[in-house]
């Protein structure tokens, strides 16, 4: 007997009917709220540090800026 690992429609199908009858509709949609809210977290996080990698580069460029102004002699 072969054992499939791959889920197909059916089996897909069958396994959420499974879990609505253990877990019942309410808990399974509060599971995908919480996911729905981390997801939601966790793109806001990253898109921070996004901006803050950003605003670090800006001041960084603008640093060397001035020090290669301030290192060339003037004429």
């Amino acid at each position: 007997m072969q054992l499939m690992l791959i889920p197909t429609e059916v089996g897909l199908l069958i396994l959420v009917i499974v879990a609505l009858v253990l877990f019942g509709g309410s808990r399974i949609a509060g599971v995908g709220k919480g996911a729905g809210r981390a997801i939601r977290e966790f793109k806001e996080e990253t898109s921070g540090l996004k901006a803050a990698d950003k605003k670090n580069a800006e001041e960084s460029a603008a640093a060397e800026d001035r020090t290669e102004s301030e290192a060339k002699p003037s004429e």
